[in-house]
């Protein structure tokens, strides 16, 4: 964690230093709640942790997925609207892979943290937070307000909009009790922001 944050913090800060930093960071958090998960001998599924009807939720998720593309879209462009801040450049130097190397990277770290994040912010802050408050929405609205959080170097509005997308990322978790098909997005998101568009602008 400290690695990380260090390295979003630095401005000389490369690609592969950055992904290899959040890597290791969400790998070990992740390793931190399965840890939880087996201490209290809880079952995984209650967290969305569970591969049943996998290929029926992967495919799930990619067709929910083009609606949610242009709602993000939209959403994003409402809120620049509403005058809230963006960031002087497109996205942190650190963010944009360059080389071969680092697109291979990048297809590694798009995967990890889908899978990781979802598996923190959906999977188990939800569901904690639920317990503990006892209301869904309230642990849906509270952990999706982490999640943009996170984000606060996208920016006013990419931090109102990736809040907009961890709440439809926790509804549909929620609805399926399963975090497959919010990975399966999740994924898609992160692979078309950070690779797709770095390949296509490298052209």
């Amino acid at each position: 964690m400290v690695l990380s944050l260090l390295a979003f913090q630095h401005e000389k800060a490369t690609f592969a230093f950055v992904a290899w930093a959040v890597m290791l960071r969400d790998i070990a958090l992740v390793c931190l709640i399965l840890f939880f998960i087996w201490r209290n001998g809880e079952p995984l599924r209650r967290f969305g942790l569970t591969f049943r009807h996998g290929i029926r939720e992967i495919m799930l998720g990619i067709v929910l997925y083009v609606p949610f593309f242009f709602f993000a879209g939209f959403v994003e462009e409402l809120f620049r609207a509403l005058g809230l801040s963006v960031p002087s450049i497109p996205a942190p130097p650190f963010l944009v892979p360059k080389t071969g190397a680092d697109f291979v990277l990048a297809g590694f770290l798009v995967v990890v943290v889908a899978i990781s994040e979802e598996t923190m912010f959906r999977g188990y802050l939800i569901t904690r937070l639920a317990g503990v408050l006892n209301s869904a929405p309230v642990a849906l609205i509270l952990s999706s307000a982490v999640f943009a959080i996170g984000h606060g170097y996208e920016g006013g509005v990419g931090m109102a909009t990736v809040g907009v997308m961890g709440l439809i990322f926790g509804l549909i978790f929620l609805w399926r009790k399963s975090l497959v098909a919010p990975m399966t997005m999740h994924f898609l998101q992160d692979f078309i922001g950070i690779v797709l568009v770095s390949l296509l602008k490298a052209k």
